[in-house]
């Protein structure tokens, strides 16, 4: 970004809700069924039906709420939000507009130099989702309602965002939150948690807003970040050029890497939003706040440090592990059967992590259950195995599931750790190599590798890797 200039960035996210049914009727929210299976009279908005809130959508909306800080109004009221798209059947949302469920809360971001950020939530409030347009079925637009009515919660940020890194981070954080309140599920790639972004650009300096436009379609982290570079870097290029701005509304082109016009931008007021008359006002009494707080779990933040003073592990550690809560559901299951922790943080973050990125998989689909991590690396302590033979075994465990000790017997893969054992071989492969012997004893340490190597292929690997070492010290010495 050109240095002259800075963003301005705020952010709405729309997180659909895991509730097994609608906000507002009873059809299920199951992803991927039949076109137009999961819709009745109400989600349609057919004449004489009325709406009845899912209790789960508010109290989900509120952990939310209590989870970035918020103020969680005692009374909001939802609208009707007004507008005509072909997969809108009622011809409007039912949404919140000035009486939301949540105000004024934050959540802290790494800002440069590992600075702490606050970016502010302005609002929380919750809505329902609109159908979908299919357009890729040659001339016709096909239409499927099934996602009608589908709860979201809409979480929009002031325009406390500087940079597409910032914004990145602010997303990051939030999947995290709602991933571990267990609210949404935070597949971007499905939809389930959609971001717009609105952005301008002015004179560092300036204190007047410049003209901001909306980016949408950005369906994940990586292509948040990409998109709000790209408008940055154009807005700048009009600017320079003496162009203006024009306020519209922009969809992000994942293939070509750009945003392409949509349409002109709405203002609330192009909506016509007015009280929904077939909905009472939603009370969120002090009761029933303190019965929702009570039931959130261990958040990320407080969890990284739970982590760092029980496992004594680093920061760094800390922070990958739990920047996903199936990984540090994983790890804390590990670790009830092996005292190893730094060495369970490095197999999860390594060996684990891993496969998952090559198998695109979650960690919920793992094929190495937690309790035969934490068995394979307590053989490993108890110099039952070498680390080396435990990689054999991890990838038999990858493969078939059986647990360690079974491959281990199996394959007769136990570690050798009988001394006169070692010595026999030992002295087998220094008479075996005398030449080398010689190259060593003249100052050529680094033959010494050669013998572990020749030590090991004997063994297949089983030797002790330890005890080799003082062994083949040892007989060296005795050959100066």
């Amino acid at each position: 970004m050109d240095s002259n200039y800075e963003a301005v960035i705020g952010l709405e996210v729309h997180a659909q809700l895991s509730t097994k049914t609608k906000i507002f009727c009873g059809c299920s929210t199951e992803f991927g069924e039949l076109p137009n299976s999961n819709i009745c009279p109400v989600c349609l908005g057919h004449p004489g039906v009325l709406p009845v809130l899912n209790r789960n959508v508010v109290e989900y909306t509120v952990l939310m709420g209590l989870a970035t800080n918020c103020r969680i109004n005692a009374g909001s009221i939802f609208a009707r939000k007004n507008y005509f798209y072909p997969d809108l059947p009622k011809g409007y949302q039912i949404s919140q507009f000035d009486k939301p469920v949540c105000e004024f809360g934050f959540v802290e971001v790494e800002a440069g130099n590992k600075m702490k950020k606050k970016i502010h939530i302005k609002r929380i409030h919750m809505e329902e989702d609109a159908g979908k347009s299919i357009h890729d079925q040659g001339e016709a637009t096909l239409i499927d309602l099934n996602r009608t009515g589908v709860p979201l919660m809409e979480i929009v940020s002031e325009p406390d965002i500087s940079s597409a890194q910032e914004a990145y981070q602010y997303m990051h954080k939030l999947h995290q939150l709602v991933t571990y309140l267990g609210i949404c599920d935070g597949n971007m790639e499905q939809g389930s948690l959609r971001c717009d972004a609105n952005i301008s650009v002015r004179k560092k300096g300036c204190m007047e807003l410049g003209t901001r436009t909306e980016v949408k379609n950005m369906n994940s982290f990586r292509n948040v970040e990409r998109a709000i570079n790209y408008e940055i870097e154009r807005q700048i290029d009009i600017l320079e050029d003496g162009g203006q701005i024009v306020q519209e509304t922009l969809l992000w082109n994942i293939d070509q890497g750009k945003a392409v016009p949509m349409r002109g931008k709405e203002e609330a007021h192009d909506y016509r939003y007015f009280p929904d008359p077939d909905l009472m006002p939603v009370i969120v009494g002090d009761d029933w706040k303190d019965e929702i707080r009570i039931s959130m779990p261990e958040l990320p933040d407080k969890k990284k440090q739970r982590f760092i003073d029980e496992y004594n592990l680093s920061l760094y550690d800390a922070e990958v592990l739990t920047s996903n809560k199936g990984i540090a559901d994983y790890f804390e299951e590990v670790v009830k059967i092996t005292d190893q922790f730094k060495v369970a943080s490095n197999w999860v973050m390594g060996d684990v992590s891993a496969y998952l990125n090559e198998s695109k998989i979650s960690i919920n689909e793992f094929p190495v259950a937690p309790m035969d991590l934490g068995k394979l690396i307590t053989l490993i302590h108890k110099n039952v195995i070498s680390g080396k033979i435990a990689k054999e075994v991890f990838a038999d465990m990858l493969v078939n599931g059986k647990n360690p000790e079974l491959i281990i017997k199996e394959k007769n893969l136990v570690q050798i750790t009988d001394t006169s054992e070692i010595e026999k071989i030992v002295e087998s492969v220094l008479d075996k190599n005398s030449s080398q012997v010689e190259q060593y004893l003249s100052g050529k340490e680094k033959v010494f590798g050669f013998f572990i190597g020749q030590i090991m292929r004997e063994t297949k690997g089983k030797a002790n890797p330890k005890i080799v070492n003082e062994i083949l010290k040892e007989k060296l010495n005795q050959r100066k």
